[in-house]
């Protein structure tokens, strides 16, 4: 498999905003999926938190829950730790590969796990075992939310993907007049439905859902769907 790279978090951070389809509004999606309420206290531990804008988010919605931020790039981290200081104890940013067992006790008791943008770099087994590392050290009441990259199980669903992401990326780059940023994400190929890359490894959204079961969560659900992007989780209670 191949690693992501400082040069690849140098990349994302210059197009995220255009190469993300509705990158605003698939983030806002995972947010309102918490089902705590805003002034619950609880346990947050974000994986591959990246720029910390989401656990940001999170911190400003529920003024009494705590993030740790684990992120496996240097420069992500950085960035996050600037964005979370004014949250002070509230937020931890830490080193962490999603694909190793390193992190894995940062779950113990942790009330929602949330990810974004990171577990489509993991093969099928080792998003597997991460579900069931979850399911298995969270409290009674977690919740796993995750935004992601999902593999279409039709071709003709891949390619409308494919023209979604496009047409997204062009719509988002003009709205911010800044229509090279589009041809940047062409020129990137950053469109995995158009330019497959050895480091995404999308798995379709049925097989997470299955996992999650699997894994040993209560409900699971889809809550946003949009060219090949989606938001989806499992829930240990049924509410």
């Amino acid at each position: 498999m191949k690693s992501w790279t400082e040069t690849d978090s140098t990349t994302f951070n210059a197009i995220a905003d255009v190469a993300v389809p509705r990158r605003v509004e698939m983030r806002r999606a995972l947010v309102t999926a918490v089902p705590f309420a805003p002034d619950d206290s609880f346990r947050i531990v974000e994986l591959g938190a990246g720029d910390g804008r989401l656990a940001a988010d999170l911190l400003h919605r529920f003024p009494h829950a705590t993030v740790t931020a684990l992120d496996g790039s240097e420069s992500m981290r950085a960035e996050a730790s600037a964005r979370l200081a004014s949250f002070q104890d509230r937020a931890r940013v830490a080193p962490a590969d999603i694909a190793s067992l390193d992190w894995w006790d940062a779950l113990f008791g942790v009330d929602l796990v949330i990810s974004s943008l990171a577990l489509h770099h993991l093969n099928d087994a080792r998003k597997q075992y991460v579900y069931k590392a979850v399911a298995d050290r969270t409290s009674s009441r977690a919740v796993l939310l995750v935004a992601d990259l999902v593999e279409p199980m039709d071709v003709h669903v891949r390619a409308r993907a494919a023209d979604e992401w496009d047409a997204a990326a062009r719509a988002q780059a003009d709205a911010a007049g800044q229509p090279d940023l589009y041809d940047r994400f062409v020129a990137e190929r950053w469109n995995h439905f158009r330019f497959p890359d050895a480091a995404d490894q999308p798995s379709a959204l049925f097989h997470h859902l299955v996992w999650l079961r699997h894994a040993g969560f209560a409900a699971v659900d889809c809550v946003w769907l949009f060219a090949g992007h989606a938001v989806f989780g499992g829930y240990k209670s049924r509410g």
